[in-house]
Protein backbone atom coordinates (compact mmCIF):
# COMPACT_ATOMS: atom_id res chain seq x y z
CA UNK A 1 0.00 0.00 0.00
CA UNK A 2 1.36 3.29 -0.89
CA UNK A 3 1.69 5.54 1.83
CA UNK A 4 0.14 9.50 1.14
CA UNK A 5 2.74 12.04 0.87
CA UNK A 6 3.67 13.51 4.11
CA UNK A 7 6.30 16.31 2.73
CA UNK A 8 5.99 19.92 1.39
CA UNK A 9 8.55 21.47 -1.09
CA UNK A 10 9.23 25.02 0.09
CA UNK A 11 10.25 27.78 -1.75
CA UNK A 12 14.07 27.63 -0.72
CA UNK A 13 13.90 24.01 -2.71
CA UNK A 14 13.70 22.04 0.81
CA UNK A 15 11.29 19.14 1.49
CA UNK A 16 9.82 18.96 5.17
CA UNK A 17 8.50 16.05 6.27
CA UNK A 18 5.41 17.00 8.56
CA UNK A 19 5.62 13.65 10.51
CA UNK A 20 9.76 13.54 10.99
CA UNK A 21 10.83 17.36 10.53
CA UNK A 22 14.85 17.64 10.44
CA UNK A 23 16.13 21.42 11.38
CA UNK A 24 18.06 21.17 7.82
CA UNK A 25 15.00 21.33 6.05
CA UNK A 26 14.17 24.36 7.66
CA UNK A 27 14.73 28.23 6.36
CA UNK A 28 13.97 31.20 8.09
CA UNK A 29 12.50 32.36 4.67
CA UNK A 30 10.15 30.02 4.30
CA UNK A 31 8.87 30.38 7.90
CA UNK A 32 8.63 34.35 7.13
CA UNK A 33 6.53 33.94 3.89
CA UNK A 34 4.67 31.32 4.68
CA UNK A 35 3.33 32.97 7.89
CA UNK A 36 3.03 35.98 5.62
CA UNK A 37 0.68 34.47 4.22
CA UNK A 38 -1.70 32.70 6.98
CA UNK A 39 -4.68 34.68 8.10
CA UNK A 40 -5.39 34.50 12.03
CA UNK A 41 -9.12 34.81 13.09
CA UNK A 42 -9.86 32.67 9.76
CA UNK A 43 -9.52 36.17 7.91
CA UNK A 44 -12.76 37.60 9.75
CA UNK A 45 -11.02 40.82 10.49
CA UNK A 46 -11.30 44.23 9.04
CA UNK A 47 -9.45 45.72 6.67
CA UNK A 48 -7.63 45.41 3.08
CA UNK A 49 -4.92 42.77 3.93
CA UNK A 50 -5.86 39.55 6.02
CA UNK A 51 -4.03 39.49 9.48
CA UNK A 52 -1.43 37.22 9.64
CA UNK A 53 0.34 34.79 11.96
CA UNK A 54 3.82 36.91 11.00
CA UNK A 55 2.31 39.74 11.98
CA UNK A 56 0.95 38.47 15.03
CA UNK A 57 4.48 37.26 15.50
CA UNK A 58 6.16 40.12 15.63
CA UNK A 59 3.18 41.83 17.97
CA UNK A 60 3.66 38.83 20.84
CA UNK A 61 7.74 39.20 20.52
CA UNK A 62 6.89 43.21 20.82
CA UNK A 63 4.64 42.30 24.23
CA UNK A 64 6.97 39.55 25.41
CA UNK A 65 9.91 42.15 26.01
CA UNK A 66 7.46 44.51 27.44
CA UNK A 67 6.68 41.75 29.86
CA UNK A 68 10.12 40.60 30.21
CA UNK A 69 12.49 43.69 30.14
CA UNK A 70 15.24 41.76 30.75
CA UNK A 71 15.01 38.41 28.47
CA UNK A 72 17.75 37.55 26.84
CA UNK A 73 17.91 37.84 22.94
CA UNK A 74 17.52 33.43 22.52
CA UNK A 75 14.21 34.29 24.73
CA UNK A 76 13.05 36.69 22.48
CA UNK A 77 13.89 34.65 19.63
CA UNK A 78 11.65 32.07 21.30
CA UNK A 79 8.25 34.22 21.28
CA UNK A 80 9.10 35.01 17.86
CA UNK A 81 9.06 31.79 16.88
CA UNK A 82 6.31 30.87 19.16
CA UNK A 83 3.91 29.71 15.69
CA UNK A 84 6.86 29.44 13.77
CA UNK A 85 4.81 25.73 12.72
CA UNK A 86 1.95 27.08 11.19
CA UNK A 87 3.99 27.99 8.41
CA UNK A 88 3.34 24.48 6.95
CA UNK A 89 -0.20 23.48 9.33
CA UNK A 90 -1.58 26.83 9.16
CA UNK A 91 -3.74 28.55 11.99
CA UNK A 92 -6.01 26.60 13.44
CA UNK A 93 -8.68 28.60 15.52
CA UNK A 94 -8.76 26.96 19.16
CA UNK A 95 -11.89 25.13 18.62
CA UNK A 96 -10.80 23.33 15.55
CA UNK A 97 -7.71 22.43 17.37
CA UNK A 98 -9.90 20.84 20.05
CA UNK A 99 -12.21 18.91 17.63
CA UNK A 100 -8.90 17.34 16.35
CA UNK A 101 -7.48 16.20 19.30
CA UNK A 102 -3.77 15.27 20.81
CA UNK A 103 -2.60 14.38 17.42
CA UNK A 104 -2.65 18.23 16.60
CA UNK A 105 -0.30 18.90 19.44
CA UNK A 106 2.33 15.99 18.82
CA UNK A 107 2.68 18.00 15.07
CA UNK A 108 2.60 20.67 16.33
CA UNK A 109 5.63 19.71 19.37
CA UNK A 110 7.46 17.96 16.30
CA UNK A 111 7.55 20.33 14.17
CA UNK A 112 8.56 23.52 17.12
CA UNK A 113 11.81 21.45 18.15
CA UNK A 114 12.87 21.28 14.57
CA UNK A 115 12.66 24.87 14.57
CA UNK A 116 14.23 25.89 17.49
CA UNK A 117 17.08 23.05 16.95
CA UNK A 118 17.55 24.83 14.02
CA UNK A 119 17.74 28.13 15.34
CA UNK A 120 20.02 27.09 17.99
CA UNK A 121 17.32 27.45 20.38
CA UNK A 122 16.09 24.18 23.14
CA UNK A 123 13.90 21.94 21.88
CA UNK A 124 11.54 22.22 24.31
CA UNK A 125 11.27 25.57 25.95
CA UNK A 126 11.27 25.79 30.06
CA UNK A 127 7.86 25.77 31.36
CA UNK A 128 7.93 29.47 33.00
CA UNK A 129 9.46 31.04 29.36
CA UNK A 130 6.15 29.08 27.41
CA UNK A 131 4.01 30.62 30.18
CA UNK A 132 5.04 34.04 29.78
CA UNK A 133 4.86 33.93 26.20
CA UNK A 134 1.41 32.71 26.16
CA UNK A 135 0.62 35.22 28.85
CA UNK A 136 2.13 38.10 25.43
CA UNK A 137 0.01 35.68 22.95
CA UNK A 138 -3.15 35.92 25.31
CA UNK A 139 -2.83 39.95 25.32
CA UNK A 140 -2.15 40.06 21.62
CA UNK A 141 -5.14 38.16 20.96
CA UNK A 142 -6.76 40.42 23.38
CA UNK A 143 -5.72 43.69 21.19
CA UNK A 144 -6.57 41.35 17.90
CA UNK A 145 -10.19 41.04 18.91
CA UNK A 146 -10.90 44.29 20.06
CA UNK A 147 -9.13 46.33 17.20
CA UNK A 148 -9.91 44.08 13.78
CA UNK A 149 -11.79 41.24 14.88
CA UNK A 150 -15.38 42.85 16.00
CA UNK A 151 -15.42 41.73 19.63
CA UNK A 152 -16.43 43.94 22.06
CA UNK A 153 -13.78 44.29 25.16
CA UNK A 154 -16.34 43.20 27.81
CA UNK A 155 -16.24 39.79 25.17
CA UNK A 156 -12.57 40.20 25.11
CA UNK A 157 -12.22 40.45 28.76
CA UNK A 158 -14.23 37.07 29.55
CA UNK A 159 -12.36 34.85 26.61
CA UNK A 160 -8.74 36.27 26.77
CA UNK A 161 -8.55 38.16 30.34
CA UNK A 162 -8.05 41.88 30.61
CA UNK A 163 -4.72 42.95 30.02
CA UNK A 164 -2.64 45.42 31.63
CA UNK A 165 -3.24 48.80 29.44
CA UNK A 166 0.45 50.23 30.11
CA UNK A 167 1.90 47.34 28.26
CA UNK A 168 -0.25 47.64 25.11
CA UNK A 169 0.26 51.50 25.19
CA UNK A 170 1.07 52.99 22.10
CA UNK A 171 0.60 49.49 19.97
CA UNK A 172 -1.90 49.65 17.24
CA UNK A 173 -2.31 47.12 14.81
CA UNK A 174 -1.78 47.98 11.43
CA UNK A 175 -2.29 45.42 8.64
CA UNK A 176 0.05 45.21 6.00
CA UNK A 177 0.39 43.56 2.54
CA UNK A 178 2.58 40.44 3.09
CA UNK A 179 5.43 41.16 1.81
CA UNK A 180 6.24 44.18 3.96
CA UNK A 181 5.26 41.56 7.20
CA UNK A 182 7.34 38.93 5.49
CA UNK A 183 10.43 41.36 5.36
CA UNK A 184 10.20 42.91 8.94
CA UNK A 185 9.84 39.14 10.33
CA UNK A 186 13.11 38.08 8.57
CA UNK A 187 14.47 40.85 9.69
CA UNK A 188 13.96 40.55 13.28
CA UNK A 189 14.85 37.26 13.35
CA UNK A 190 18.27 37.96 12.20
CA UNK A 191 18.33 40.94 14.24
CA UNK A 192 17.85 38.13 17.21
CA UNK A 193 20.07 35.91 15.75
CA UNK A 194 23.07 38.28 15.99
CA UNK A 195 22.59 39.00 19.27
CA UNK A 196 22.73 35.30 19.97
CA UNK A 197 26.19 35.01 19.04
Amino acid sequence: MKHPRAWQRMLSGRRLNLLDPTPVDIEIEDIAHGLAFVARWNGQTHGDFAYSVAEHSLLVEELFGRLCPGAKPAERLTALLHDAPEYVIGDMISPVKAAIGPDYGRLDDRLTAAIHIRFGLPAVPPKRLKQRIKKADRISAWMEAVQIAGFTETEANRIFGRPDHALIEGLEIILRAPVEVRNDYTARHAALMEQLT
